[in-house]
């Protein structure tokens, strides 16, 4: 079975229906997460997962409508471990390794918390009580700091990283694509229209695109380098030769009744494949 479970698919912008970025691909019999914006611990329950069954994150960049969960579901990932499930391992550009250091290393801005939790013996009767044995270990994730390229090979799926266009030189941004024996997912990140996402995504199943607004305001507004808008999915869908495009990070703009009928019109003129607006909480069944 392979689904793709949508939890964040907003922006830096908090609205009502959406904030921040983050979803959970499930490939097989394993759960993997692609970047971990705000509150996406919470959204994975909310869609009927459980910290621990995510054995993988791959993070596209480091702006913190991706990344300020991070240190939450990392120590509700862990505190909810009995001992027996298997490690974490998390992918990113620099700096992911430093940032997770930075926030639960032996002296990271969380060691307070994980450490008391350890040493306290109310903690370790809770701990106990779940199923863990003592004395409990201190977190332990796997952390890889990546490039373009072959990021990882899992028994039945593998990761290709390419390099794309947001913010450098300031941070890095990362494209992934997911090739299963099954089918193929491509995720753009936050990029503008860059020829990398085009082949990285050639031949996929779906395309995770991010879909800031119009392209004709993108344009006029000066919001347009980047960032991807509507003609520019249209096109890095089309050119990729996907059968489907999910947009995705919307921006509120965007997402007014009027601007979504009329992006996904302009999207549909340019794209003849499967178009689907992503909503939070929305679970698609992949291939």
């Amino acid at each position: 079975m392979n689904r793709l479970y949508l939890l964040g698919t907003g922006t830096p912008t908090p609205t009502e229906k959406r904030f921040g970025t983050s979803h959970v691909l499930q490939l097989g019999d394993e759960y993997v997460m692609i970047d971990c914006g705000p509150a996406a611990t919470h959204k994975l329950v909310k869609a009927g997962l459980w910290p621990t069954q995510v054995d993988h994150l791959f993070f596209t960049h480091h702006h913190f409508d991706h990344n300020a969960d991070y240190p939450c579901f990392l120590l509700c990932r862990w505190d909810q471990s009995t001992g027996r499930e298997n490690k974490l391992h998390v992918w990113g550009p620099e700096p992911t390794a430093l940032i997770t250091q930075r926030l639960i290393g032996s002296d990271g801005a969380y060691a307070c918390d994980w450490q008391a939790r350890v040493g306290a013996p109310v903690s370790q009767a809770v701990h106990r009580n779940r199923g863990g044995s003592l004395p409990r270990p201190a977190p332990e994730v796997h952390v890889t700091d990546v490039g373009p390229g072959l990021v990882a090979g899992q028994d039945g799926w593998s990761v290709t990283a390419a390099e794309v266009g947001h913010v450098e030189p300031f941070l890095r941004s990362l494209a992934y694509r997911f090739d299963s024996p099954a089918g193929s997912i491509a995720f753009a990140g936050d990029t503008g229209s860059v020829a990398a996402v085009t082949e990285l995504a050639r031949g996929c199943d779906a395309l995770v695109v991010n879909c800031w607004d119009l392209q004709e305001r993108m344009d006029a507004n000066g919001e347009h380098p980047g960032q991807t808008g509507t003609i520019d999915a249209a096109n890095m869908a089309k050119g990729a030769g996907a059968r489907t495009l999910i947009l995705t990070h919307t921006g509120p703009a965007l997402c007014e009744p009027a601007a979504t009928e009329k992006g996904i019109a302009e999207i549909a003129a340019a794209f003849d494949g499967r178009i689907i607006f992503a909503e939070e909480l929305m679970t698609l069944e992949l291939f």
